[in-house]
């Protein structure tokens, strides 16, 4: 339900595709949230999920990728939950997708879309965000920046 966005990876193109057979609405990585900052108060490290069911008030991340990957997803989710105990989010992990993959009858495509075989070629991205602040009154956090070029900042995933 969204205007063609380029994923990161094979698996995230794969879950738009059954999110929108099933007529779920969602968003690719509209909102960025800071999770670490330096001693000048700049922003050095951010997270971004892959997904958000607004109207499940959901956001989802995938992590179909190797196990040192998880690990640091593992750990920028920890932040996340700690700075923003408002935000909704759930974590796919390789397992997760697989039996997603198998209850609609798409496991056969399951190796394409699990791991490095599934990521494009690198590409330099741009696309407008939303940069979340803090416990803000929509639920989500507040708005600090509208537009900002790629990602939103250093070390966003």
């Amino acid at each position: 339900m969204n205007e063609d966005p380029r994923f990161a990876h094979a698996s995230e193109a794969e879950l738009a595709r059954i999110l929108d057979y099933y007529k779920v609405a969602w968003q690719y990585e509209p909102h960025v949230f800071p999770i670490r900052w330096n001693s000048e108060g700049v922003v050095v490290e951010s997270f971004a999920p892959d997904f958000y069911l607004p109207e499940l008030g959901l956001h989802i991340e995938l992590t179909t990728l190797k196990q040192s990957l998880v690990r640091k997803k593992n750990r920028k989710l920890r932040h996340l939950r700690e700075l923003y105990p408002m935000v909704r989010i759930k974590l796919f992990y390789a397992r997760d997708f697989r039996a997603l993959l198998l209850k609609y009858g798409r496991l056969d495509a399951a190796a394409s879309l699990i791991g490095v075989d599934g990521q494009p070629p690198p590409r330099r991205r741009e696309a407008a965000v939303v940069v979340v602040g803090p416990s803000g009154p929509s639920g989500v956090g507040e708005p600090l920046e509208s537009s900002l070029p790629g990602r939103g900042g250093p070390a966003a995933d």
